[in-house]
Formats: C-alpha cells, sequence, structure tokens
C-alpha cells in the first residue's frame, strides 16, 4: 500500500467513526437540544456536494467516505428536526433496550 492510500483510508476511517459516538448519543439519550441545526446543515449539504463530486470524477473512495458521512450526519440532522414523540419512535426502534 502507498503513502497516498494509506492516508486516505485512514482519512476515510476517522472521518466516517467521528460522527457515529454522536449518533449513539443521540439514540441513547434521546436528546438534541445541544446540537447545532444549522452546523448539521452545512455539514450535510458540504457531504452532500462532496458525494456528487465524487460521482462526476468517478473515484469511488471520495463516493464511499462520502456518502457514509451523509448519511450519518443526515440522521443527526434529521433526529434533531423531529418532534419529541418522532424521536422516541426512531430510537425505540433502533435500541429497544435503551432507558429514558
Amino acid at each position: 500500500m502507498d503513502l497516498a492510500t494509506a492516508v486516505g483510508a485512514l482519512a476515510t476511517i476517522a472521518s466516517t467513526v467521528s460522527f457515529t459516538p454522536q449518533a449513539w448519543k443521540i439514540i441513547k439519550s434521546r436528546r438534541t437540544e445541544d446540537i447545532s441545526t444549522r452546523m448539521y446543515l452545512v455539514t450535510v449539504i458540504g457531504f452532500t456536494l462532496w458525494t456528487i463530486y465524487g460521482v462526476i470524477l468517478m473515484q469511488w473512495p471520495l463516493i464511499v467516505t462520502n456518502s457514509i458521512c451523509l448519511m450519518l450526519s443526515g440522521f443527526i440532522l434529521v433526529m434533531k428536526l423531529l418532534p419529541q414523540r418522532e424521536k422516541e419512535k426512531v430510537a425505540e426502534a433502533l435500541d429497544p433496550d435503551a432507558t429514558n
């Protein structure tokens, strides 16, 4: 594996894993009050554009990495925007053992 591929692989792992703790915390706590809607809206737009850019260039590393980040950040944004009752339903479906 060359240096560029190794750095790209590490960047992919770091980028995709970075959203997982926040998403999991939302599922467990069912709380999103302290999350910035604007920040996640901009993040989702950014990952959407990076994914489109990757598709235009047919660069699978860009497509895969940014698609995963888009799904995770999109989930966080949707949970932020959902009313509490709907948030509870989604969290319950994903983690039925969590307590409020």
